[in-house]
Order: C-alpha cells, then structure tokens, then sequence
C-alpha cells in the first residue's frame, strides 16, 4: 500500500514538471539583450612632430640643432613622451582602436612614437605615405589589428590648377573591416592653413573639399549605405564655406539621409566656450569629424550619436593664456621659444559602437 502511495506521488510530480516546468522552458522568449562593444577613434593635430635631421627635399631646417628652435634629442623624446600620454589618456581605461594624426614629418617619427614608447605593449600598426608639402608634414593613422583589419589604402593629392607651385597634403583614404563585421571608409585631412591670409587660402581649402567630395560621391555611387568617416584639422570651423557648402557637412542632424554628410563638430563650435585650438583668443573648432547619414540611423551594426565628437581636454593639456585672458592649449612653443608642452591643438574623439545580440543559449 506505501509503495502505490509512493508511486502516485511520484507520478504525479512527473505531471507537475510536464505541464508547469517544461512549458516555461521550451515557450517563453527571453528578452533580447544588446551590449554595446566601444571602438574609439582619435584624430590629434601633435603640432609638428619632426626628427633632429635636416632633409635637404624639405624646408625642416628650423627643426634641426643647428636651426632656429635648436631641436634636438632631448625635445624630441620629450615630444614623442608627451604624444603617447596624450593618445593613452584618451583610450580611457582602453587604448584607442584607431588615431589619425596630421603634422608628423615622416615614416621613422611615427616609428619610434609606436615602437619606442610604451604604446609599444599595444601592437599598433601604421598606414603612411609621404606628402608632397614644402615643410614635410604628413597625414598617418594608427591602428591596433585586433580590432581593425585594412583592406586597402592610397592617398588622394591636391593639385591646385590655379597655383601649380603651391603643394600640400594628400588626403589618406584607408578601406577597412571593423570587429570583423563592417566595413568603414576613412579619410584623413590636414587641410590648407591660412597661413598667408583668409582671401588668399581660401580657394585652396575649397578646391580640397572638392576633390574629397568627389571621393566620397563616388562611394555613395556604389554604395548608398557606405560608413565613411571624415576626420581631421580643416584650418576651418564646421559653418565655414569650406565645409558646409564644398564639402556640403551638414550641421543638422533632425532628419537623416544614409548618402549624405554630417558634421559632428557643429554643436560644439555653436557652443563657443571651448574649441580645438585657439586663435588670438579665440576659441576654433578646426578639428572635426565627419560622418555619413547612415552611421547615424538606428539600424544593427556599426553606428555613431548624433552628439557623438567629444574634445580631450583635460587639466594637464591647458597653460595659462597671459596675453587673451583665460587658459590655451600647452603648446610645444609660442613662438620661437621652447615651451615643452603638448600641442597647440586637442585631441578629438568619437565612440563607434556595435550592436551584439547574444545567441540563445
């Protein structure tokens, strides 16, 4: 008589599971979770980071010891010191994935800031090729091939038609796979400075916004969901012509089209009480991203907030201005003189996330 009672029991606890346990189990969806993988890229203006030796194909002599500013090891290191810091600072708790940099003079000062400096322990990798501008200068980017595979690169040259002496720095278009997932087009700028007068460089900051607004249509062409992202020191405000109506950025991020351009910059230089550099004590947001329509749409794979370009400018990056009033970047000169600091511009960033729906387990 137990062992029926016993067996009963048991039956029915069977029962039990079958009809409450198994059902919950087998039928109830679980929310979808997202977690969002950050993916940060920097441009920084590093305000001319130059070897000790004189190149006789380019007009670096005044960053040489024998030259004007007495550039020698000791300034260089400290200079190479003072990049990699900044670079680590930005990362946050993460080194950056990608770092386009502009004012550096060659192939071996992009060496020893990687290989030599404790940005080593990261394993970043370096797309560059020599400009054809008068001081030397170059575009490069950085990147750490964990997380970003390039597919291809060239560069884009500048040739004014209406000054054919006058030369400047190509534009570095680099093709590559992010997370191993997306592709992104980018393309590093370090546009014509005015050096020389607003009227008078004008047209050449406008005729590059052209020839790179043709890259760019040419791409929304073949593809009219094309990631591109635009960095780089425009020597222009995002509302200047330049810009907004040659490169045709625009400021409004209200309604969004996949194939056209938006200039993260624009809310920051409306702002006006900071900026990237700062000019006869002026705030100017010269340093910007750029962005095609479609990494701002709500969609799944790689995206970036409309508010999403942010300055790096801590404490450590600022001086005194004695002269305007208030505080500028820690340059490494003023003038001629020798200062020691960092750069006369900050560092810009933004966070490329990824959305990554978990699978069921």
């Amino acid at each position: 008589m137990m062992l029926k009672i016993r067996k009963m029991q048991v039956n029915k606890l069977i029962i039990l599971v079958i009809y409450f346990i198994i059902p919950v189990a087998s039928f109830t969806q679980l929310p979808i979770q997202y977690a969002d993988s950050r993916f940060r890229i920097v441009f920084y203006n590093v305000e001319n980071l130059f070897d000790i030796y004189n190149d006789s194909l380019k007009l670096d002599d005044e960053f040489t010891p024998e030259g004007v500013r007495h550039w020698n090891n000791r300034k260089f290191y400290k200079k190479l010191n003072n990049i990699y810091r900044v670079i680590l600072s930005v990362g946050e708790w993460e080194p950056p994935a990608i770092v386009g940099l502009c004012e550096v003079e060659n192939r071996f000062v992009l060496n020893k800031l990687v290989y030599d400096t404790p940005l080593s322990k990261f394993g970043y990798e370096i797309i560059h090729e020599e400009s054809p501008d008068k001081r030397g200068i170059d575009v490069a980017m950085l990147y750490r091939p964990d997380l970003f595979k390039p597919v291809s690169h060239k560069v884009i040259g500048i040739r004014f038609p209406f000054d054919l002496a006058s030369r400047t720095r190509d534009i570095l278009y680099v093709k590559g796979v992010v997370n191993n997932s997306d592709t992104i087009h980018f393309f590093v700028n370090h546009w014509p400075s005015k050096y020389g007068g607003l009227m008078a460089t004008e047209p050449k900051r406008y005729f590059v916004a052209s020839v790179l607004k043709a890259q760019v249509d040419s791409l929304f062409s073949i593809y009219d969901s094309a990631n591109i992202i635009i960095m780089g020191d425009f020597n222009d405000n995002p509302e200047d012509e330049s810009v907004s109506k040659y490169l045709r950025a625009k400021g409004d991020t209200s309604v969004v089209k996949s194939d056209e351009l938006y200039n993260l910059a624009s809310g920051l230089y409306k702002k006006g009480k900071t900026g990237t550099h700062k000019y006869q004590g002026h705030w100017e947001v010269l340093d910007q991203f750029i962005v095609s329509g479609y990494l701002l749409l709500n969609h799944k794979g790689v995206h970036i907030s409309k508010d999403g370009q942010n300055i790096f400018n801590p404490a450590f990056l600022f001086e005194p201005d004695e002269k305007y009033s208030g505080r500028k970047p820690f340059r490494t000169f003023t003038g001629m003189k020798y200062n020691g600091g960092f750069s006369d511009h900050f560092p810009v960033y933004v966070d490329l996330k990824t959305i990554i729906i978990p699978a069921n387990k």
